[in-house]
């Protein structure tokens, strides 16, 4: 706790996930990057699509980005 020069570095460190996690409406980018990790099969029920495949890149590289995958 209080220990704000931490926070600031996982924040900066974490705001490129953060932009990309929502490229696309929500739930689609956050339910593709949780299939992505292997947490959950990325099936989205209606009236959600699946994340386009031009936003792909961008969501996976801010995954890799954060050591989540």
């Amino acid at each position: 706790a209080g220990d704000t020069r931490r926070a600031m570095e996982l924040q900066l460190k974490l705001l490129p996930l953060h932009r990309n996690l929502f490229i696309e409406a929500n739930p689609i980018p956050v339910k593709w990057a949780m299939a992505r990790m292997g947490l959950c099969g990325g099936t989205l029920r209606l009236p959600m699509t699946p994340l386009e495949t031009s936003n792909e890149a961008a969501v996976e590289n801010a995954l890799r980005a954060c050591g989540l995958i």
